[in-house]
């Protein structure tokens, strides 16, 4: 894409899995890329690899040294860093670190993006948001519910700034092959891993879905079609949805 050549690129959790994917593909396309990690290690080590800067850091507070470290201009903005949570569904502290890092992280970056793209008219937010932002994930309460707020968010930025430059993509992907599918357990042996994707295909999507002007990044095609169900017909989604948590009780989760 000749938009992506030289653009300042910033990728959050950029450490490994999606994140890292990101990174290497824009700066594979020619973009002055930071590379964002709370594990300075792996920040550092990626951005090495591909000729990047590491910013390493918690997301909702690196903007502004990202922007420095790029010459004073953020063309793009990958809020990729997330937080898988299982356990007790109604543990207050799980549901405060998902809404923490999986919404409040995406509001704050664009609270100190948007003043520079609406100045200039151009700026392009990627918010990597899985599947279960449009449908809903078995066994995982505060994931699902903030992955919805993540989407909500995205679909709230474009509608409102989209007429003044601003570019918005939500990446959702079902399974991939990261650790956060690994951590996901059972759950995720029943419902992610066997369509699993790698890392790599996500990247090809987002690409594919920028250059068409997308804003839903849809790796698993199959997944529009599950939302559309979803919308048209809900009481017969949620049996569904319902036989499969029963099946993973039933398999002892």
């Amino acid at each position: 894409m000749d938009a992506v050549q030289d653009a300042g690129v910033v990728v959050t959790g950029a450490g490994g899995g999606i994140g890292a994917a990101l990174a290497r593909r824009f700066a594979a396309g020619g973009a002055r890329v930071v590379v964002n990690d709370l594990d300075a290690g792996k920040a550092k080590a990626v951005a090495d690899e591909i000729g990047a800067t590491a910013v390493p850091g918690d997301a909702s507070e690196i903007v502004a040294e990202a922007r420095d470290a790029l010459g004073g201009a953020i063309d793009v903005y990958c809020a990729n860093a997330g937080v898988g949570c299982g356990g007790d569904p109604f543990a207050e502290e799980l549901w405060e670190r998902a809404w923490d890092v999986n919404v409040m992280a995406h509001v704050r970056a664009a609270r100190a993006l948007l003043p520079e793209w609406l100045e200039r008219g151009s700026g392009r937010f990627v918010s990597t948001v899985s599947a279960a932002g449009l449908l809903t994930m078995i066994g995982a309460a505060p994931y699902s519910v903030t992955k919805h707020g993540a989407l909500a968010f995205a679909e709230w930025l474009s509608l409102t700034y989209r007429h003044k430059g601003v570019k918005v993509h939500a990446i959702c992907p079902q399974g991939v092959r990261t650790d956060m599918l690994t951590s996901a357990g059972s759950a995720g042996d029943l419902v992610l891993a066997p369509t699993a994707i790698e890392p790599e295909d996500v990247a090809d999507a987002l690409f594919e879905g920028m250059a068409a002007d997308r804003f839903l990044i849809l790796p698993h095609p199959e997944v529009g079609e599950y939302y559309k169900a979803r919308a048209a017909e809900p009481d017969r989604w949620l049996t569904g949805m319902n036989h499969l948590q029963q099946k993973w009780e039933g398999a002892g989760r």
